[in-house]
């Protein structure tokens, strides 16, 4: 595994690793909107919606779940964006450490999903919903930080105007087609995982995004640390 990794371009590896957090979004967003009463905790541009929506009383929409969620995610952005700033961009031991930690925050709150069933408005429900909120908005930051072209693992609405753009029927070259599509696809494949979880335990899904986050963040770090070793060994072979 580390050869292999030692061989793999660091762009590819953390396309590759973006693109698997994007399908988790997927998985975490269908759980977010199915179970915890109609709420993303990835993707604010629905949540922003939900909220325009339910000011005025549309088909009796949440107003506390998706304003948690938005200020949460918020936050949670605040903190990866604080923790990443003396950073140069691309993957480091903060980067790692913030990707843990979300695997770590997913991972206790599939524990309390296992006991505690969401219902609408509860004040657990709605304390879960603000923590994944908070792990998403660290992994969207952290994501940003490693300025992965087309990849913010809870955004599509760009990846496919950028797909679309710049197509060649757009009149463009066709760039980046693959991983812009390989976005959408796994966003979309995500959420069908998850709604398909959900019908077994509410807590599968997250348990689920909280393996895949922390196997990202595992591999990036044994890339990272590959790298380093690689780069101290470097000198003395000349």
């Amino acid at each position: 595994m580390l050869k292999r990794l030692k061989s793999t371009e660091p762009d590819r590896l953390n396309l590759t690793l973006m693109l698997v957090l994007t399908f988790s979004t997927g998985i975490i967003d269908a759980v977010g909107y199915l179970g915890l009463d109609r709420v993303f905790t990835g993707n604010m541009t629905g949540n922003v919606v939900i909220l325009g929506m339910a000011l005025i009383g549309a088909d009796n929409l949440p107003v506390v779940g998706p304003s948690i969620a938005l200020a949460c995610f918020m936050i949670g952005a605040m903190i990866a964006g604080r923790t990443l700033r003396p950073e140069a961009a691309g993957w480091s031991r903060r980067t790692t450490v913030l990707l843990a930690a979300v695997g770590l925050t997913m991972s206790a709150i599939a524990v309390v999903l296992t006991v505690h069933a969401p219902h609408a408005g509860d004040p657990v429900t709605l304390t879960i919903t603000g923590a994944l909120a908070v792990a998403m908005g660290m992994q969207a930051a952290t994501a940003r930080h490693l300025a992965v072209k087309d990849v913010t693992t809870v955004v599509v609405t760009s990846t496919l105007t950028g797909l679309a753009a710049d197509s060649r029927l757009g009149g463009g070259t066709g760039a980046h087609t693959g991983r812009r599509l390989g976005a959408v696809v796994l966003i979309l494949a995500g959420a069908t995982v998850g709604a398909g979880l959900l019908h077994i335990h509410p807590g599968l899904g997250v348990m689920a995004t909280a393996a895949l986050t922390l196997l990202v963040a595992l591999t990036g770090e044994i890339a990272r640390e590959r790298a380093v070793h690689d780069a101290e060994l470097e000198p003395a072979a000349r």
